[in-house]
């Protein structure tokens, strides 16, 4: 146990009915050889048996701490929630359908105890199935030890493609200076462009975390499915993420600790990428433009009916 009795790892779990795998996930993550960690469940206001599960485990382990959202927030808040609600040193998130192996987090530790410049640890990543079966070994490519914050940030935008990194076990002092993560699609990904920024990213060269790909996973839903997990309850929205995460990354750079050398070296890096991405960023305005005129035509039209 940390000073004050405070543990030195917290582990964030926001579900939002995830009865099917929850139990399996806990039992992996409260299965660690690390053992001085807190576990915050958040059950993001879920319909079926999520509650009931998360309180059983937290009756039989200490280390378990269940909270529930009156109601669905929307992924980003429940994120966040379990992140505010944490006091570790260290901390990383988990989703409720995947798996780790008993050494994950000791060698996460290992590594933010041994090198002061990593900001984030994360071990290597087998895809299973539905059942807990290996369909592939996935190359993150993601060890980023280069001192220079551009170096880094440039590396992670050619490599980026599944987000498993951004369960890794992070330095809770840097996250608490980061945006976390935000209300719009693929915000993992911004998560850890900021990160770069602060420090290294270090990925263990072993095998020690299992995400699982199934249909109901955020990662296999369609682009409206994947809108209603950040916005739920609310009307069709035009999804502008080019724009935003252009924004956010600008926003990122005026917050991290870097040198004007450094600095002016990641916005010429967006402005690059700002203009290699120009016709999406196209695409996106032409079609919130539609969309308004449409919600203005159909208005106009109802008030004529009238």
């Amino acid at each position: 146990m940390g000073a004050r009795g405070v543990p030195r790892v917290s582990v964030g779990v926001p579900v939002y009915n995830g009865e099917r795998y929850l139990a399996e996930t806990l039992d992996s993550l409260l299965g660690q050889t690390y053992e001085d960690f807190e576990l915050i469940i958040c059950d993001n206001g879920s319909t079926d048996r999520t509650p009931e599960i998360a309180q059983s485990y937290g009756a039989r382990d200490h280390r378990v701490r269940c909270v529930r959202n009156d109601k669905n927030l929307g992924a980003a808040r429940s994120y966040r929630r379990t992140f505010e609600l944490s006091a570790g040193e260290y901390f990383r998130w988990a989703a409720a359908d995947d798996l780790c192996a008993p050494e994950a987090l000791s060698c996460c530790v290992e590594v933010l105890d041994g090198e002061p410049q990593v900001v984030l640890a994360y071990p290597k990543t087998k895809l299973i199935d539905e059942q807990g079966r290996v369909i592939a070994e996935y190359e993150d490519g993601l060890h980023l030890p280069s001192p220079r914050p551009s170096e880094r940030f440039a590396q992670l935008h050619a490599r980026l493609r599944l987000c498993n990194a951004v369960y890794g076990l992070v330095r809770r002092h840097v996250l608490q200076r980061t945006a976390l993560m935000g209300p719009y699609l693929a915000s993992d990904g911004v998560l850890l462009a900021e990160l770069t920024l602060y420090g290294a990213i270090w990925e263990i060269p072993r095998f020690l975390f299992y995400r699982r790909i199934h249909p109901g996973a955020y990662s296999s839903q369609a682009l409206e499915r994947r809108l209603e997990f950040f916005y739920p309850n609310t009307p069709r929205r035009i999804s502008l993420t080019y724009w935003r995460h252009l924004w956010e990354k600008l926003l990122a750079v005026g917050r991290a600790p870097l040198s004007l050398r450094e600095r002016m070296r990641v916005l010429a890096y967006l402005i690059r990428w700002g203009l290699w991405s120009r016709a999406e960023l196209a695409r996106e305005l032409f079609a919130a433009a539609g969309h308004r005129l449409r919600r203005f035509t159909t208005l106009g039209a109802s008030t004529g009916a009238c």
